[in-house]
Parts: C-alpha cells; structure tokens; sequence
C-alpha cells in the first residue's frame, strides 16, 4: 500500500469516531495500481457490524456513470450512435414530442424526461418494462436539447432500455459481460436475484417523510420516496434494476471501474480507448446551446482542476446522493472511489477526496 495510508486510515477513522460519519471505505487506484483499500467504522449501528473492505454500500447515482460506460462501450462498437434518436433503438419511444431525442440528449440530462410519470408507485420502480413503457407514454417537460434538468432516476431506464435492445440482454447481463467479468469483480451490482453472499451496509440519514402542497405533481425525486436512505436499505430496492440509483458496491469495486478507463488501464484491461474518453468528457454536447450551462460531459459529470506546477487536471465521474463518490482524475492517473453509510450534505466526503489529491498527486 502507498506510504499515505496510514495518514488517510488515520482522517477515516477521525471522521467516523467522532460519529460526524458512520462507516467509511476508500479506495484508490494510481496508474492502474490498487494503493489505497482503507475502511473505518460502523456497517449497522444497530448490531454494532464494523466495516471491511468487502461490505457493500448502496451508492445511488454512482450507479450512473457505471451505466454510463456500458453505453458507451456499445457505441464504440456501433451498436448504439450519440447523435442518433433512441426511437432508433426503441421505436415507441418516438411519439409525443420525444421523436428527436438522442442517445447524447439522455446522457447529458438533457432529453425533459427527468420526471417520474404521474400515478408511478414504488412497485412500478422494479417493474423495467413497465417503466419504459410509461417513459415511452410520456412527453418532454421542455423542447430536448435546449436545458439541462438531472435526470435522477429516469436516467436509468433511458439510457438503459436501448442499451437491452442493441444487445439482446437484460442490464446485469450487461453489466456482467461489458465491466464485471473483464475487470474480475464481484462486488458491484445493479440488480440482482441470487442471494447476497457480501453484507450491506445501513443507511442512515435525518429526516422522515417530506410535506410539501402537491404531493401527487411529478417530480424527478418522488416525495414517496423520501427519505432515499429508507428506500434503499430495503431488500426489494437492493435486488431492483435502477441503473441511476440502486447499484450497490465496495468502493474498491467502482475505483477499478474508474481505473480501467484512465490511459493504461488496469491489468492490461481498458475499457475505453483515448479518443471515445476526450468525447465523453467534454462539456456541452453539440445540441446544447452555448450559454446553456451544465457540469456534464456524456453520463458523466466533467470538472477541470488545478494541478501542480499550473497544470489543469481533467476530472469525470459521478456522485451519489449523500456523498458517495467514484470518479478519475486523468491526468494524476488517480481513479477514487468513497463509500459511506451516513448520508449527509456535509463536506466530510470532499475532505477526503482533497486529502487523497493532496497525498498522492
């Protein structure tokens, strides 16, 4: 391990001894190398269950960029095209105003389908095709391609669904085949219906059930689902298929992810080559306006750094609701990965992923 272990041990288990966070893992890969596999406090409060390395966390929306890699590996093969309208893939999608929305549209947040359709309930959520049928049935909340709205769980099934069509697999098969097998993981899933052999841990978050005066209006974020911590530590949303928002993984697990996309790889795997990455991660696709702004490359959020000696470091990955992190820092060769199980809207995460930067960049 990297001579900044025991520093980093040493803030993880700050953080979670003075409760400002419960259980932690980091994990970080530099040129393709595992140097960082830490963890640190409680996986379940209630049983006093401590935190490995193997406990998987529920990462919400770090789902998204893995979902992201999986469509753009298929597009590197030419089995799916940025430009070209999903109803390509998907033809009943292509009525109603969503005739023209690209694949580019959906991975930019950008298609005005960011809203769970009106009369959804929580069983619908597990339902995949009856979800992309209400998807299908429903209209743009504004004209594709000119705003950028997050698409916080709607992503999942837009983005997914042509993925299932092109490849004539369901979205774990495909997770399988495009990720987990090539990278040998077992510790990340979106989806599953095999009995967990990884302990999960509680999520924890404050707040209970959200008043607002028109529950029924449809939102991206339903307020029957709120809190999200209750939703996820339910067995059924840990087996559900949502490729935005249900992933559960190790952060070991989403720091391979991220290292086998960087220059290099990671154990002579690759998962994207030079050119597809400089597409992925440039801000504003094509059919946004200019003065549109967004922090969005292609399923991934984009930022520039500033590096030592003046260099600008070019940084992509996603986030998850309460802090949960998995991105890659290009060019530091840094792919890192933060899993948590109190779900707060503290800086504690950012802390410690600037520690890490500070360490070993």
């Amino acid at each position: 391990m990297h001579p900044a272990s025991r520093d980093l041990q040493s803030l993880l288990d700050d953080y979670t001894s003075s409760e400002k966070e419960r259980g932690l893992q980091l994990a970080v890969y530099k040129d393709g190398e595992l140097v960082i596999d830490l963890c640190s406090g409680i996986a379940n409060a209630e049983t006093g269950e401590k935190v490995t390395s193997e406990t998987l966390f529920p990462v919400f929306s770090v789902s998204k960029g893995i979902a992201a890699t999986i469509v753009h590996r298929l597009v590197a093969r030419g089995l799916l095209a940025y430009d070209k309208p999903i109803a390509a893939w998907w033809p009943e999608f292509g009525c109603l105003g969503k005739e023209e929305i690209t694949l580019a549209d959906v991975l930019s947040h950008s298609a005005g389908l960011q809203n769970i359709p009106a009369g959804t309930k929580w069983a619908d959520l597990a339902d995949w095709s009856g979800m992309c049928r209400r998807l299908a049935e429903a209209s743009p909340a504004f004209p594709p391609g000119t705003a950028v709205e997050y698409h916080a769980i709607t992503y999942g099934w837009l983005v997914g669904e042509p993925a299932c069509r092109v490849s004539g697999l369901d979205f774990p098969a495909l997770l399988w085949r495009e990720i987990l097998e090539p990278l040998g993981l077992s510790e990340l899933f979106i989806g599953n219906d095999k009995p967990w052999r990884l302990p999960i841990a509680v999520l924890e978050e404050e707040g209970g059930t959200v008043d607002v005066p028109d529950p029924e209006t449809p939102r991206s974020i339903p307020v029957w689902l709120l809190p999200l911590a209750s939703m996820m530590n339910d067995a059924d949303a840990q087996r559900a298929c949502m490729p935005a928002s249900s992933g559960l993984a190790t952060a070991r697990a989403v720091a391979r992810h991220y290292a086998a996309l960087l220059p290099g790889g990671v154990d002579g795997v690759r998962l994207l080559d030079d050119e597809t990455l400089d597409r992925v991660t440039a801000l504003h696709p094509p059919r946004l306006a200019p003065d549109v702004e967004t922090g969005f490359g292609l399923g991934y959020h984009v930022e520039t750094l500033a590096g030592p000696a003046g260099r600008q470091i070019r940084s992509f990955g996603h986030g998850g609701h309460g802090g949960a992190k998995g991105f890659a820092d290009i060019e530091s060769g840094l792919a890192i990965s933060l899993t948590k199980n109190k779900l707060n809207t503290e800086p504690y995460a950012q802390e410690i992923v600037d520690a890490v930067r500070t360490l070993l960049t």
